[in-house]
């Protein structure tokens, strides 16, 4: 049951709150008034897109609100829409919620029947979910649809493995070649770059080596630096016998020497570990290889491997595909096993389901004004889903008069007719106890005693369930437990929906108003009982 509904920053709606009773709500108002509005607000609550240019100009966010009692308690819905963006959020009992969550719940908040939904009852394939919700056992209905999806599973998973074999041999040649090349060459991963590593290291000792070879030279091999050093040191000695200068510079050039001993033994050192010794035409042999291999299939040498492990993979299911193709073959047969038990089990359940509604159908349809000859028939056809496994597909057939042949709904049902025949569904449907149901003019279409009879079993519908009821009619409005004026007016400048609950003399001037009379306008804003929005 719809408790609350808050509508705020919606199209022409600033701010609402209506206060659902348990029976019969009623909303009512001119054309254009702004009564879609409010659809459009219960649909958004309950899941449904709308465009952000509904936000009401100049307002950051549309807010939609809703209390529902649900199993004795209250749910608590929340969905805003943002002008800017256009994107929603949904919150449930005030925590963030999905839009599956929202989706399961639904069905067990409202049921919105329509002037959508009489033109659902055109369709043939309607009747398939009309009938379906009037099974006894609706897990018959979810066993058949679960064997063929597992079916098409098989089936979908069979037609890829012959279609990945079929691209597959007619390129086998090819792929057995490539991978002959790759194989011969048998590059690894990172190979190439560890390679030229190997050969930049290997000039870099050799380069090593070879300023390092001069450097001793120069400094330790015949007449190297240190010997001259040695003699120039041993001139300045005997100099300095003559002149105390030179023996200082003796001793300066000593000190020198003694130095270069330190860079001797430091250049000794390097030698004795000039590190990693590559052998570098190997690297470069290897290298060479790489790249032709490279060139030769247009490819860097990482997407060679992989290439080489894809062919491998492809190769080995061509090898392995008969054996695959067995065994789907196999469970294909199974599966096909499975789906027709259930499709045979279906199709009786349809059977079953189709001679106690349409007794049902009969009976309401009479109580809505038809004639008491009428009939309701099921004619079902038979649809092959899988050789040898046919499924019986419903189409309601109907005789409103007597005298008639049985003719298909969706040919010769007028506009009254469907929606008298969409409330007979939905009556029947109201066993389930749905929490609440919503009529959007379902009365279009008929008038006089059929209407009369109409407004008799919604209101005897309300007295089971709750129900919202949008009309233009005041022999339905007058049954109201509750009834909602909608009007639109403009107030300095700007265009606002308004909304009211009626008092009992605000009815009467409200039903006046709808038969056409002369009377009193509805009381202004500031004197109803209902909000500016």
């Amino acid at each position: 049951m719809l408790e609350t509904l808050r509508i705020r920053n919606l199209a022409l709606i600033d701010d609402v709150e209506l206060e659902f009773c348990p029976g019969l709500n009623v909303l009512t108002g001119e054309s254009g008034a702004g009564k879609s509005f409010i659809l459009r607000a219960l649909d958004f609550i309950l899941g449904e897109r709308i465009a952000a240019d509904l936000v009401r100009p100049g307002r950051d966010k549309a807010l939609v609100e809703a209390v529902f009692r649900l199993d004795g308690e209250e749910l608590f819905l929340r969905r805003e829409l943002s002008a800017k963006t256009g994107r929603s959020r949904l919150f449930i009992n005030d925590d963030l919620g999905s839009q599956e969550r929202l989706a399961e719940l639904r069905p067990r908040l409202l049921m919105h029947t329509s002037q959508h939904g009489q033109q659902r009852l055109l369709s043939p394939e309607h009747h398939v979910e009309i009938l379906d919700a009037f099974l006894s056992d609706p897990i018959v209905l979810t066993a058949q649809r679960e064997a063929r999806d597992a079916l098409h599973d098989i089936l979908a998973r069979t037609a890829e493995v012959r279609r990945r074999m079929a691209g597959l041999q007619e390129r086998r040649e090819f792929l057995e070649f490539q991978l002959a090349e790759i194989r011969k060459v048998d590059p690894r991963p990172g190979e190439e770059e560890e390679l030229l590593r190997q050969r930049d290291a290997a000039r870099l000792v050799g380069k090593t080596r070879e300023l390092a070879d001069e450097a001793q030279g120069l400094l330790l091999g015949e007449n190297g630096l240190q010997d001259t050093l040695t003699s120039l040191e041993r001139a300045l000695a005997g100099l300095g016998e003559a002149d105390e200068s030179f023996g200082e510079h003796a001793r300066e050039v000593g000190r020198f020497r003694d130095g270069l001993s330190d860079m001797a033994r430091d250049l000794r050192a390097l030698d004795s570990r000039r590190g990693e010794d590559f052998d570098v035409e190997k690297v470069e042999k290897r290298l060479w290889e790489l790249q032709q291999l490279q060139r030769k299939l247009k490819r860097s040498l990482d997407s060679i491997v992989a290439l080489g492990e894809e062919i491998e993979e492809n190769l080995s299911f061509l090898d392995e595909s008969g054996l695959a193709l067995k065994r789907l073959e196999k469970d294909e047969a199974l599966a096909a096993g499975v789906l027709s038990q259930t499709t045979d089990a279906l199709n009786s359940a349809r059977q079953a389901a189709a001679s106690d509604l349409t007794r049902g159908l009969e009976s309401e349809l009479v109580n809505l004004g038809f004639s008491e000859h009428l009939r309701v028939l099921v004619d079902f056809r038979a649809q092959t889903i899988h050789p040898g496994i046919d499924e019986l597909r419903p189409r309601f057939l109907w005789v409103p008069n007597p005298g008639l042949d049985a003719q298909p709904l969706d040919r010769i049902a007028s506009g009254g007719e469907l929606s008298r025949f969409l409330l007979a569904v939905v009556s029947l449907r109201t066993r389930e106890q749905l929490p609440a149901l919503l009529f959007d003019e379902v009365d279009s279409g008929i008038g006089g005693q059929t209407l009369i009879k109409v407004a008799e079993r919604i209101r005897h519908l309300s007295e089971r369930q709750q129900v919202i009821l949008i009309t233009h009619w005041p022999q339905l409005a007058r049954m109201a437990d509750e009834h909602f004026a909608i009007r639109k007016e403009v107030h300095d400048g700007v265009t606002y929906t308004l909304c009211a609950s009626l008092s009992k003399p605000e009815r009467q001037t409200e039903l006046a108003r709808m038969v056409g009379e002369a009377s009193p306008s509805i009381p202004e804003p500031g004197r109803m009982s209902g909000n500016l929005i």
